[in-house]
């Protein structure tokens, strides 16, 4: 619905849109989901960024969380594909069109097992996409098997005890040479708001690793995906505020601390506030040093891990066109003969 000069401005963003317009079907996940709370606040963000939906693509793979773009921006193109490959989807359609803004949604069993391979070459290529695993710690989909990053010594009810040291999310991106790498927790809804708004400006891959608890075959409180867990054990880094370019910029006095400026590629800014802690997110080895220590004392740390805008993005590298490769004329993608015998002589 477009803007009318005799309605309440305020329920309008600056394209003239309403809030309900960037969202989707209904669920048909369990009450209570995380997965649900984060589709909430991907619609808040594009609207308050002010994203033409059509511009802007949702991937997803196999499992409870590669539903989840069924449930924002319905004016989108989606593309739900097979188990594990939700990366190479979204490199291709991107690369196809790089004019348009890509969220890849998948799980910790999309990513982190079956999808390892592409997930960390995504990484090495540096694809301009906001990449969110929601992070149940179980199959919720197949009826709560263990995944590759439920904690060790977890016991569920019909799968025994969990031996084996869970991956990290984190940890695998930050080494994989992912540009934007954040944690945050499905039940701190303004953290997951403005950490997905810094990710869709990003200029390269941005991962976020949500915990998302589910509320039906990881729901005991004292393990680490629940949500008890998550609201007695989470530890901020930072207060983020993202500021958008066009906004005038005030930054008012903290007394808790000091304030980290992060400018963006557009021009827009990140602001960090220290919350007791001296922490810098374009060190990479405080990062890791940093998710190391919250392992082992049992803290689930989220906020901004690390961030580099200085690197090239995979369409950097192949100097790809803005115009969408489908829309090209005959006589760009057809070489004059010159050209060809040019590029035939290069070879000898």
């Amino acid at each position: 619905m477009k803007y009318d000069a005799g309605r309440d401005k305020k329920k309008f963003n600056a394209l003239g849109y309403e809030r309900k317009e960037y969202g989707g079907s209904a669920s048909t996940l369990c009450q209570g989901c995380g997965h649900n709370s984060i589709a909430s606040q991907i619609i808040a963000a594009c609207y308050e960024l002010d994203i033409i939906p059509e511009k802007l693509a949702k991937f997803s793979g196999i499992g409870c969380s590669s539903k989840s773009p069924n449930y924002f921006l319905n004016r989108s193109f989606g593309f739900n594909g097979l188990h594990g490959r939700m990366p190479s989807l979204a490199l291709g359609a991107l690369f196809a069109d790089t004019t348009v803004k890509g969220i890849g949604v998948s799980g910790d069993g999309d990513t982190a097992s079956i999808g390892m391979g592409q997930f960390k070459h995504l990484g090495r290529r540096n694809l301009p996409l906001v990449y969110i695993v929601e992070n149940n710690g179980v199959y919720g989909l197949t009826k709560g098997q263990f995944s590759a990053t439920s904690e060790k010594d977890l016991e569920l009810k019909h799968q025994g005890v969990n031996q084996y040291i869970p991956v990290d999310i984190c940890m695998e991106a930050l080494i994989g040479q992912a540009t934007f790498v954040a944690r945050t927790f499905a039940g701190d809804p303004k953290q997951v708001k403005e950490l997905i708004k810094a990710a869709l400006v990003h200029n390269g891959l941005a991962v976020l690793d949500i915990i998302s608890p589910c509320v039906t075959f990881h729901n005991k409180d004292e393990y680490l995906h629940s949500y008890m867990w998550g609201r007695q054990h989470e530890l901020p880094l930072h207060d983020l505020a993202y500021i958008p370019p066009q906004e005038e910029i005030i930054i008012e006095e903290f007394e808790e601390g000091s304030i980290k400026e992060v400018k963006m590629h557009d021009g827009s800014h990140l602001y960090i506030k220290k919350l007791g802690r001296d922490y810098d997110p374009t060190s990479k080895s405080q990062a890791i040093n940093l998710l190391h220590e919250a392992q082992v004392n049992g803290l689930l740390l989220t906020g901004l891990l690390y961030m580099d805008t200085s690197q090239p993005t995979t369409f950097d590298l192949h100097n790809l066109v803005d115009v969408p490769l489908n829309r090209l004329k005959e006589e760009s993608l057809r070489p004059k003969e010159v050209k060809l015998v040019e590029l035939n002589n290069s070879f000898k």
